[in-house]
């Protein structure tokens, strides 16, 4: 490895390198977004509390059976299987003809909202009983509640990792070369195989892929200071003066 080579591999396929690190970045937000939302709807409906008898207990048990089969199918097996079965498989068993762009953000999409479902399930989860009990006495429904009371603590409580998924899904879009998205993998695969110097090339993709890994960790950590507010409140000049007894017999007798 020499910086001169480097350098020479930067400078003649810098857009194709740039053109791969930005169809990774769409792919992953777009991704990663849509799969938080379906697994907040999912976490949400999994945990709606079960009636004791009744149609409906039946059919919210149907539900919850098929909202666990996807979760742990997706859970379960590796992205670029998923790829290759959505794609092609799709393909030649009903005919459909994706586009690879659509299909790689609909790959990421349920595989995210798979892992995101199980995280907002514990989030919710993790909320203190009373809160609920407290909802239902003020004549809440579990929608109302969910809205106003719990899923605010919920995406703060969840939003590290959901960070963390988004991540893992800048890293893991890699695995979409199969379906021959091009993705910064793909690309910096077509480069060294133009220049026949991979360890250079490749080297180039690492650090591209730890800048923009690295930059999303720094910009969810400030988002997260944000939403936490300051570490200290001064209270200000009335909230600090309390009244003392004798001053407020005094003020009683003038009355």
């Amino acid at each position: 490895m020499s910086l001169e080579k480097i350098l020479d591999i930067i400078s003649t396929y810098w857009p194709m390198f740039l053109r791969g690190a930005g169809t990774t970045l769409y792919i992953s937000i777009i991704g990663t977004v849509i799969g938080s939302i379906i697994g907040l709807l999912i976490g949400i409906i999994r945990t709606i509390p079960i009636p004791e008898r009744g149609p409906k207990r039946i059919l919210q048990k149907f539900v919850n059976f098929i909202l666990s089969c996807y979760i742990e199918f997706f859970r379960g097996t590796p992205m670029i299987v998923q790829a290759m079965v959505i794609f092609y498989g799709s393909a030649q068993a009903f005919h459909i003809d994706m586009n690879k762009t659509f299909a790689a953000i609909f790959i990421v999409s349920i595989n995210t909202g798979a892992y995101m479902s199980e995280i907002v399930r514990g989030g919710i989860v993790s909320i203190d009983k009373g809160q609920f009990e407290a909802a239902a006495a003020i004549g809440m429904n579990h929608i109302k509640t969910m809205v106003h009371v719990v899923l605010p603590q919920v995406v703060r409580n969840i939003l590290p990792a959901t960070g963390n998924e988004f991540v893992i899904n800048i890293k893991d879009t890699s695995v979409l070369n199969v379906i021959a998205v091009s993705e910064l993998f793909f690309q910096t695969k077509s480069i060294a195989g133009n220049t026949f110097d991979f360890f250079d090339t490749f080297f180039v993709a690492c650090v591209l892929y730890f800048i923009m890994t690295f930059a999303i960790t720094r910009i969810l950590r400030y988002i997260e200071r944000k939403i936490d507010g300051p570490e200290n409140y001064n209270m200000i000049a009335n909230q600090m003066q309390v009244e003392r007894p004798e001053d407020a017999l005094r003020r009683t007798k003038n009355m």
